[in-house]
């Protein structure tokens, strides 16, 4: 059963900090890498401490970014050749545990969440910095969804990978942002700095809070020209949680008035067209960062079933907009979500809709 809200709400994807009052600014930094823009919030240090911290988190972002780069040379372009070649390769221990843990979190998501596919990404004009409209030659795109590609085809003896497919092609786009999350959280704790908020394109952590109160990001419509742009709603985060989103406004082309987003729903080889937005919270712990990352994927791919999704993975706060740009949330991503007063609102802005149908009303552990 649904309840639907009498006040209107279009939602978001792209996160965005709300200043507010506060005893000091934090110190912020900011960069451009894994193809977005990345910024640092510390507080409650000293700023030559935190410029240290900051430091080191920016150059591991960019090692992570180098070392895993999935079309210019790389350690795992390195691997995906020698997947291509039908040879097997000796990866680093790093490069192994990721494996293994991707293979972890496509298995649960039915594979819809699936970082084999970097053929078919490659295929649709995704693997390039200035993305060409075109849409790839329709026997080709047959021919290589039938080799079925897919992380599940690889084998691992400690650190040799081996592949019964050549047509695998790994990609780690939509799992490394969250993996630097997790990474940055450990410098930056290791670093002494317990209040910081850490955003790499929307995938977001805090830790701590801004001079003692939560952080808190707003969430923005995936066609902010529809709503004027504003901010519809914030979400305060707890220390160590992590919030996610996937959206087909990050890197998406336009033919003939249609949008293909490089979001690909691995059972056709087609960009996933059911969904404008989807947006994810997940509860402290070890790997929180890499679960907002990825688990947000399957339940953009997934369109109407999102919900399905996300009850198997887990995920009790949940946001999604539709492709007709109805937005619908669980119960407790709702009771986290704070209305913002919208001076400009479009009559046709959709409703709220509250997905009561939901089993249990907890984070992701």
């Amino acid at each position: 059963m649904r309840a639907r809200l009498r006040w209107l709400f279009a939602l978001c994807v792209a996160v965005v900090f709300l200043a507010g009052c506060a005893p000091s600014a934090p110190w912020r930094q900011e960069s451009f890498v894994f193809g977005t823009r990345v910024e640092l919030l510390i507080t409650g240090v000293p700023e030559a401490q935190a410029r240290v911290a900051g430091n080191q988190v920016l150059a591991e972002f960019d090692r992570l970014h180098r070392t895993y780069h999935a079309w210019q040379p790389s350690e795992l372009s390195s691997l995906n050749a020698a997947i291509a070649a039908g040879k097997p390769h000796d990866v680093s221990p790093e490069l192994a545990a990721y494996i293994h843990e991707a293979q972890t979190m496509a298995a649960a998501s039915d594979y819809l969440f699936d970082p084999g596919i970097g053929r078919l990404i490659a295929l649709w004009g995704f693997h390039t910095d200035e993305i060409v409209p075109h849409l790839p030659d329709e026997a080709v795109l047959k021919a290589l969804l039938a080799q079925r590609p897919s992380i599940a085809d690889l084998h691992m003896e400690g650190q040799r990978v081996t592949s019964r497919n050549k047509a695998v092609a790994l990609d780690f786009g939509g799992y490394l942002k969250g993996v630097a999350l997790d990474r940055a959280a450990a410098i930056l704790r290791q670093a002494g700095i317990h209040d910081a908020l850490i955003n790499i394109g929307g995938n977001v952590m805090a830790l701590g809070t801004k001079n003692g109160t939560p952080w808190r990001v707003g969430i923005q419509h995936p066609r902010p020209a529809q709503v004027g742009g504003a901010a519809l709603a914030s979400l305060e985060l707890r220390d160590g949680e992590a919030i996610g989103t996937s959206g087909d406004y990050h890197r998406f082309f336009e033919i003939d008035g249609r949008r293909y987003c490089h979001l690909l729903d691995p059972r056709t080889g087609r960009p996933a067209d059911g969904t404008q937005a989807v947006t994810i919270l997940i509860a402290p712990g070890a790997l929180a960062g890499m679960r907002s990352d990825a688990l947000s994927k399957p339940l953009f791919i997934a369109g109407q079933d999102w919900l399905r999704q996300a009850q198997k993975l887990g995920v009790a706060a949940a946001l999604k907009v539709g492709a007709d740009g109805t937005v619908s949330a669980t119960p407790l991503m709702r009771a986290r979500l704070k209305m913002e007063k919208l001076e400009r609102r479009k009559p046709a802005s959709p409703e709220l809709v509250i997905e009561q149908a939901y089993p249990h009303d907890r984070l992701l552990e």
